[in-house]
Order: C-alpha cells, then sequence, then structure tokens
C-alpha cells in the first residue's frame, strides 16, 4: 500500500488514549486531522475493553485517510470488566480482526509506504512486547529483577491481566515477534527510510527518566537496541512511559507520544491530547 498525500498532509502520532476514563474519551472525541489526507498512528494502550477500543478506532478511522494501530499492554489485558474474554494470541488476533473491519493498518498487514511531504517512507506498526532484559541495577536475573519489584510494590499490572497463551510466557512470546519483526523489516528495500510505531521503545535509554527505574522491565527488549541503525529509522515513535517528549540516539529521533491519565496530563502546560507531527517532522523536532 501506498500513500497519495497531497502536499499539506501530516503523518501524525498519538498513543496511550486509555479512553476508559471519561475525560480521555473526551479527547478522542475532539481529535480531528488537519487535513484530509492525514494518517494517524495509534501506538497502543488505546482501552482495556474491545468495546472501547472498536470505538475509539472506528471514531478516528472516519476521520483520518489511514490509521495504523500498534498494540499496547491494555488492549491484550483479558480484564474483568471486558465481556470479550479472550486471552494472549486470540485475544490479538480477535483485535487484528476487529482492525481490518474498521479499515484500520495493523502489524499483521504489509507495511504501507508513505509518499507524502518527508516521505518516502516505510510505516511498520510492530508488536513485539517485552522479555524483562531491562533489568533493574544489581539484578542478572527475570527472578531477581521481579522479586526486587514486589519488594518496592512496583509490578505491572500484566503479571496478572496479560496472559501469553499458548506461549509458556511473555518473554517467549516477546522473542517470537521479534524474530518475525525482524525478517519482515529486513525485506523492505535497502534505500527505504521507516518509521517504526511500537508500544515500547526500541532501546531502554527512555526509561532512564522513569521514577521507578524497576517499572523498566516491562518496557521493552535488548533484543531491539540496534534496530533503529539497522532499519534506516527516520523515526522511533512509540509510548507507555507517559512522558511525552522527543529524545535523539546516535543520531535517531524517538518520539514519545503519550496522552496519558488524567492525573498525569492535567499537570502539563501542553493542552492534552495533541497529536505529534512525525513526517514532515516539526520544528522542535529538527
Amino acid at each position: 500500500m501506498t500513500s497519495t498525500a497531497g502536499g499539506a498532509a501530516q503523518l501524525l502520532a498519538v498513543s496511550d488514549l486509555h479512553i476508559g476514563y471519561p475525560e480521555n474519551r473526551s479527547l478522542v472525541e475532539r481529535m480531528r486531522p488537519d487535513s484530509e489526507d492525514d494518517w494517524l498512528l495509534v501506538a497502543g494502550d488505546v482501552a482495556e475493553t474491545v468495546a472501547d477500543v472498536r470505538w475509539a478506532l472506528e471514531t478516528l478511522a472516519g476521520r483520518f485517510r489511514q490509521v495504523v494501530w500498534a498494540p499496547g499492554n491494555h488492549e491484550l489485558w483479558t480484564h474483568p470488566k471486558d465481556t470479550v474474554t479472550l486471552r494472549g494470541v486470540a485475544r490479538y488476533e480477535h483485535l487484528v480482526e476487529l482492525c481490518r473491519e474498521l479499515g484500520v493498518l495493523t502489524p499483521e498487514d504489509p507495511y504501507p509506504v508513505w509518499e507524502g511531504p518527508g516521505g518516502p517512507v516505510a510505516v511498520a506498526p510492530l508488536f513485539l512486547l517485552y522479555d524483562y532484559s531491562f533489568l533493574p541495577a544489581g539484578c542478572a536475573t527475570k527472578e531477581q529483577g521481579l522479586e526486587y519489584a514486589h519488594g518496592t510494590g512496583i509490578v505491572c499490572n500484566d503479571e496478572f491481566l496479560l496472559h501469553p497463551d499458548p506461549y509458556p510466557s511473555r518473554e517467549a512470546w516477546c522473542r517470537a515477534r521479534v524474530a518475525e519483526t525482524e525478517r519482515r523489516l529486513a525485506a523492505l528495500p535497502d534505500d527505504l527510510p521507516t518509521v517504526l510505531v511500537n508500544h515500547y521503545p526500541l532501546d531502554r535509554h527512555p526509561t532512564d527518566v522513569l521514577w521507578y527505574p524497576e517499572f523498566a522491565m516491562w518496557c521493552g527488549t535488548t533484543l531491539t537496541a540496534d534496530w533503529h541503525r539497522r532499519f534506516r529509522v527516520e523515526t522511533m515513535v512509540y509510548g507507555h512511559l507517559h512522558i511525552p517528549r522527543t529524545t535523539w540516539h546516535e543520531g535517531v529521533r524517538f518520539e514519545e507520544v503519550s496522552v496519558g491519565y488524567p492525573r498525569e496530563w492535567r499537570k502539563r502546560t501542553e493542552p492534552p491530547g495533541r497529536l505529534r507531527r512525525i513526517v514532515p517532522r516539526e520544528v522542535g523536532a529538527l
């Protein structure tokens, strides 16, 4: 798939909409493109229930020329309040089918090429999970890391709600996803830059500012630490941390695009729900 975007078109991004909060749902209700040719990248954590995910993606797909979705951990939760009780791979596949009904692109679809201003770039939504390799200082194994996290009281709800079925563990599922995704990215043309969209950063450096460093265990994998170089990344788009900002790593732009929870975004001076422009780059990101 190739875009036919005009001169005013933009490749925009957002993540961590968390529309279970009425304030966040209201933000989504007000989200609009600037141009009829704008695309929107949604880097996960739309909601915890399938019904809410459907509402948000259907709403956005009706406004933007193309919506591209990468799953977060919250969509993959089998939450007690959700009537859809699917777990693991079956839940993910159910969400992919939902997206296809809505015309939303997923990590299971061919990577589209943005040919608008700032292009061409291949837009690759990823689903990679994490493998507990971002360990706390002084910990050498997942078990040590989890013991430390439990001791601090900072434990991700994934441990109770994100099931890896039929994989034996979340890290096994992660490694399978990394291997398949690596194969697909390697097959892209050598002269085509990429925009990689993943719920988690591909490199650990964005987690260095976490108030609770042990939470980094649920934030990615060291297996992707060189992908921003290997796969000609123009911008790495991610969320999950709820710390929206631009960082640079080895000359590559990493863009955290999350909305986050109301208690977080109310403290910021920037209006909540602003869509971050990925291509062409915003002036402040140059």
